[in-house]
């Protein structure tokens, strides 16, 4: 029998992590054609409204029902507004086991977003799902990436060497592919420790279920 996760939405002092739905198509195709997210990320360039809509309503669904992971949309508590995606891949239900990515949207950049939205799935994951292992990549260049890793607690514990593939974009204005490696981390239950407590504390999660 399959896992999958449940319906939920995470609550923190700044954000709300729910379904991804298709009144976010507009904001998630803005948001996926930003350069910094076209070279760090495998999204087709240009990300069309027609392939947001396309993985809220085929590719989410999809993955999730079949345990493979979860996809939530990080919006501002206030306005509501899409800053960010978090992303559940790769899950392993036997060890309770996933790896953890995150995007922030070009126009919420420099608020500890990214940290904020992935603390607090981690803390869900440990607290209410008991995952015991997540992990997370990042391109060696991609320094942002690795802050948040870190921030979060996360403990890095090797290279994989040329794993990874970063894009550039040529003097034409087309990308072209860069091998890179990936630095991998890793958030064990007792790691949050070492974080941002507060936040951990004070997550709350609430199911939906009416989601499909």
């Amino acid at each position: 029998m399959t896992s999958t996760f449940p319906n939920v939405s995470i609550s923190t002092e700044r954000l709300v992590l729910r379904p991804l739905d298709e009144d976010d198509v507009p904001a998630l195709a803005e948001m996926m054609n930003d350069e910094q997210i076209a070279a760090w990320t495998d999204v087709p360039q240009p990300f069309t409204e027609e392939s947001a809509r396309h993985w809220i309503t085929a590719y989410t669904p999809a993955e999730r029902t079949a345990g493979r992971g979860l996809d939530l949309a990080v919006t501002e508590f206030l306005t509501q507004r899409l800053v960010g995606v978090v992303q559940l891949t790769k899950t392993d239900w036997h060890i309770r086991s996933t790896e953890l990515s995150y995007i922030i949207a070009p126009w919420a950049r420099g608020e500890g977003y990214a940290s904020e939205a992935a603390l607090a799935t981690a803390q869900w994951l440990f607290g209410d799902q008991k995952f015991e292992r997540i992990e997370i990549r990042t391109a060696a260049d991609n320094t942002a990436s690795q802050q948040v890793a870190q921030k979060i607690g996360g403990i890095s514990e090797g290279v994989l060497r040329n794993a990874c593939i970063a894009h550039v974009r040529a003097e034409d204005g087309t990308w072209t592919d860069m091998r890179t490696d990936f630095i991998v981390w890793s958030l064990l239950p007792e790691d949050l420790e070492g974080a941002d407590g507060e936040l951990a504390e004070t997550g709350e999660f609430t199911s939906y279920s009416d989601w499909n």
